[in-house]
């Protein structure tokens, strides 16, 4: 079927919400405020919700960041009567309570705590709470980490808790002399016996090591094994990196001086191949021969909300396609010149043209081109947009090398990230780890797909994506 202009346009809009929903957390980005930011993504909200509200719903079965699917789902259930039918608000309710699943406890409670501001308190929000609250592991353990926002959800939704401990706990906690839970026995003694906190999640036992006067160093030592992997990383006591996201531990190499990355060479390179050895899983060395252009001019650093982001996702991004590259043909050309992935620092100005130009040349063609970069090609300006246009329409017109750019920047003032050229498809990336996939929806970017092809792969990724959360 021929896909008409307004599809095409239709397409084009739905492409850039999820750019947006995969980059942009509404926070300061290096050019552009936190307010700026903010109203942009507000604007695209709004905008795909009420023009394309079921593919709006579909973007929670996508690889977009927890800020975006909180506040979709936040959209979904405040606008509820703008639903389609019956079917729309079954198929939204499955999307909605499976992405839930998938979200950090903190998060959704922050959700919660958003809809009772908006007094949206309808039949729907309180069965979808209720669902929520029925699959938590343990509401003890939340009762005692989340104390506030489990008081706050039952009394806004007026649902009975699942544990009367729980109920005790959170509302008369003069009732019981003892609870049954651990936790919440912990959580009680704790006030007057110090050996207690060490029973309690690490955020809960920290306020009453405070309170009891305990030396922080005494308190990290005993509460360790209590700790998770992010707590630990949080506190400076990440000692196995082989278990660290890849994103989280390019961070964590670039918050390293110089010369520790230097001393540890060996260590840090083994943990962030095996990283990527993790993310690539049974494609690695698939990809045949790669090359990749890295963004580290001095916009990598971010911002002060994101330090070094953009600077790491392109040093996670390096190394995963290494791992995804047949073995030995993987080559990566820096903006700054530099040959030491190990030591990148984000500095100068954006070369990209010359790079582009750098990695493109040798007797043989590289099968797949990637760009990792904000997109702010300025040395000099709009050079790497116009050696892309060359190399496709008069090189490569026959597309023997795959080309896509992703760009780990939301550019507020453009509601989406910034592109290099038309020729060459651009996705929105957070992660490293999410590189492959992006790739692979980077193909609707590039203007001769519609909207019908687009919702067919959309389908095709919630019926995963449930399927997925039905197990």
């Amino acid at each position: 079927m021929k896909e008409t202009l307004s599809d095409l346009i239709a397409a084009e809009d739905v492409l850039l919400f999820v750019n947006a929903a995969v980059t942009a957390t509404g926070q300061r980005e290096f050019r552009s405020s936190a307010g700026e930011q903010r109203l942009s993504l507000a604007f695209l909200h709004e905008y795909v919700r009420v023009n394309y509200r079921p593919v709006y719903a579909a973007a929670l079965a996508l690889d977009i960041n927890d800020h975006n699917a909180a506040t979709i789902v936040e959209q979904l259930l405040r606008t509820s009567d703008e639903a389609g039918g019956p079917a729309e608000k079954r198929a939204e309710g499955r999307l909605i309570a499976a992405r839930l699943a998938l979200l950090p406890p903190q998060r959704v409670y922050r959700l919660f705590r958003a809809l009772r501001t908006a007094k949206v308190n309808n039949r729907r929000t309180r069965a979808i709470v209720r669902e929520w609250l029925a699959g938590r592991a343990d509401l003890g353990h939340d009762a005692v980490k989340y104390r506030a926002d489990l008081k706050t959800v039952a009394r806004h939704t007026h649902l009975p808790l699942p544990e009367a401990e729980c109920g005790d706990f959170l509302f008369a906690p003069g009732r019981r002399v003892r609870y049954e839970h651990a936790f919440l026995d912990a959580h009680r003694r704790a006030h007057y016996e110090q050996g207690a906190l060490y029973e309690l999640p690490f955020t809960v036992a920290e306020g009453f090591a405070a309170k009891h006067g305990v030396p922080r160093e005494v308190f990290l030592e005993r509460i360790a094994p209590r700790m998770t992997r992010l707590e630990r990383l949080r506190t400076e006591r990440a000692s196995d990196l082989t278990v660290m996201p890849l994103t989280r531990l390019a961070l964590y190499v670039l918050s390293l001086p110089f010369g520790e990355r230097v001393a540890r060479r060996a260590e840090l390179t083994a943990a962030l191949r095996a990283a990527a050895g993790r993310v690539a899983g049974p494609y690695a060395g698939t990809w045949g021969r790669v090359v990749a252009v890295l963004d580290d001019s001095y916009s990598a650093s971010g911002s002060a909300v994101k330090r070094r982001r953009p600077l790491a996702v392109a040093l996670g991004c390096h190394f995963l396609l290494e791992a995804l590259a047949a073995p030995g043909a993987y080559s990566a050309h820096w903006t700054s010149g530099a040959t030491d992935p190990l030591l990148v620092r984000p500095w100068g100005p954006t070369p990209l043209g010359t790079r582009i130009l750098d990695a493109l040349e040798g007797p043989v063609a590289p099968e797949r081109l990637v760009i990792v970069s904000d997109g702010w090609d300025n040395a000099p300006p709009g050079l790497a947009g116009e050696v892309l246009r060359v190399w496709r329409t008069r090189l490569d017109p026959e597309r023997r090398t795959s080309a896509v750019h992703v760009n780990p920047v939301y550019d507020a003032a453009g509601f989406d990230v910034r592109r290099l050229a038309p020729s060459v498809p651009t996705a929105g990336i957070r992660d490293a780890e999410d590189l492959a996939a992006l790739v692979e929806i980077a193909q609707f970017a590039e203007g001769r797909t519609g909207l019908a092809e687009l919702r067919a792969y959309l389908d095709r990724r919630v019926e995963l994506f449930l399927k997925g959360a039905s197990r």
